[in-house]
């Protein structure tokens, strides 16, 4: 009788061990080794915790476990044990959970059709407007989507629009809530409750990835949530302020997986799209062509502009015309930059004087940055040679050419030199 149970207790060791070596250690470690293993009459029987592990097993796993059963002679059937005691706190039967995120369950085919209408798009943005759209109409094979970019350049509003146009189930956290909800499940021993919410959805999307930074079991979850979610061909849309490789406290194994998707950046808005979303929001077309280009370009501080614009008529009941918005604005928008201004913000950057660069100073750290303001100046306006000349103190156009030549010499060797001057030519522009 004995024998017979060792017998079988090698078996099934067995067993496990062949579908072990058919997948990841991951996948096995989350799904296949937490099942209990049986077999009656011929057959493997596979008892899951709850009926979610038990169909996404069944619909996932199903043909490699079924090879393997059949290799020992066996069937095979997935079932969902008895709940053994009611303090059992990875049995879903006894498990309460309450999310707090943001579940769509349907989207209607005008809601779809119009969802993406509120990002204005640029040429540059075309390319994952169209991913975006991709995604929304239906399952595709660059699952996860990443979407990076710097703030205020829409990457929010996709994942919205997404999240409004997607049909079926959508599930949509931002990275701080996740960070939270599964705390929050650990805490309430209902972390299966939380796998479970998280998994029964056909679109997931985690708006700001990098809330995830240094949170280590929060990422391990959540590299596994990415693999069964792929692996079940569901969509994940991720965003974040960075691409994969980037995110620093994110280790490499979840960079990996973000990246083994499609990735695409966005970028800030241009001024044309800030001009147009000024005239969404109801400000004047003359208002709008003025102000779009003095102002950063920031979504979020467009969006701000037009309400104050919009607030300020509704209260005021006035129209507001340029010089209103110009006062109205005075803490938003940027001054226009004259050479001299230029220059001589240039001077505190490099902390020269600026009458010895504009004067007769001739020595080596003053000439070096004369003609480092040169160049710049160059580089980011379409000033001629005489007028950088000219703002430089009356250089003539001999010196200025020399000036030129001579830093464009010493950037090939220095490659501080050359960070220092992109940098002031991109603070000019």
């Amino acid at each position: 009788m004995q024998a017979v149970a060792i017998k079988e207790t090698t078996n099934l060791e067995q067993i496990k061990g062949a579908i072990a070596a058919k997948m990841d250690s991951a996948t096995f470690s989350s799904w296949i080794a937490p099942l209990q293993f049986d077999v009656c009459d011929d057959i493997l029987m596979l008892g899951a915790q709850n009926q979610f592990s038990a169909d996404f097993i069944g619909s996932v796993h199903k043909n490699v476990l079924a090879d393997v059963a059949a290799q020992f002679g066996l069937g095979l059937r997935i079932t969902v044990r008895g709940v053994v005691a009611a303090h059992v706190a990875n049995d879903n039967n006894v498990q309460s959970y309450s999310p707090t995120a943001t579940v769509c369950t349907t989207a209607s085919v005008a809601a779809a059709s119009d969802a993406f209408n509120a990002f204005v798009c640029c040429d540059e943005n075309a390319f994952v407007l169209s991913a975006c759209k991709k995604l929304a109409a239906g399952s595709v094979s660059f699952s996860p989507l990443f979407i990076y970019g710097p703030s205020g350049c829409g990457k929010s509003l996709l994942a919205d629009c997404i999240n409004n146009a997607a049909a079926g189930r959508v599930i949509k956290m931002s990275g701080g809530q996740f960070v939270s909800e599964f705390t929050r499940s650990l805490h309430d021993r209902t972390v299966f409750a939380f796998k479970d919410f998280c998994r029964n959805c056909e679109t997931f999307i985690l708006d700001d990835v990098q809330a995830l930074a240094g949170k280590r079991a929060t990422c391990e979850e959540f590299a596994q949530l990415v693999m069964d979610l792929r692996a079940a061909g569901k969509n994940i849309v991720l965003t974040a302020n960075a691409a994969p490789n980037n995110l620093g406290g994110i280790d490499r194994r979840l960079q990996s997986l973000m990246a083994s998707g499609l990735v695409a950046d966005v970028v800030a808005p241009n001024t044309n799209v800030k001009r147009v979303m000024l005239m969404r929001a109801g400000v004047a077309a003359d208002v709008a062509d003025a102000i779009a280009a003095r102002m950063a370009a920031d979504g979020h501080l467009v969006g701000g502009v037009a309400m104050k614009i919009k607030t300020y008529a509704e209260l005021m009941g006035t129209v507001v015309t340029m010089d209103v918005a110009q006062h109205l604005l005075a803490d938003t928008l940027q001054k226009s930059k004259t050479p001299i201004a230029m220059v001589k913000s240039m001077c505190e950057k490099l902390g020269v004087a600026y009458d010895a660069v504009c004067g007769k100073g001739r020595s080596r750290a003053v000439v070096l940055a004369r003609q480092m303001m040169m160049v710049a100046l160059k580089g980011a306006t379409n000033m001629s040679l005489t007028e950088i000349g000219r703002v430089c103190g009356d250089r003539d156009h001999a010196t200025v050419v020399y000036s030129i030549a001579q830093i464009e010499k010493l950037k090939k060797s220095d490659l501080v030199l050359a960070a220092q001057i992109d940098q002031l030519i991109a603070d000019c522009k």
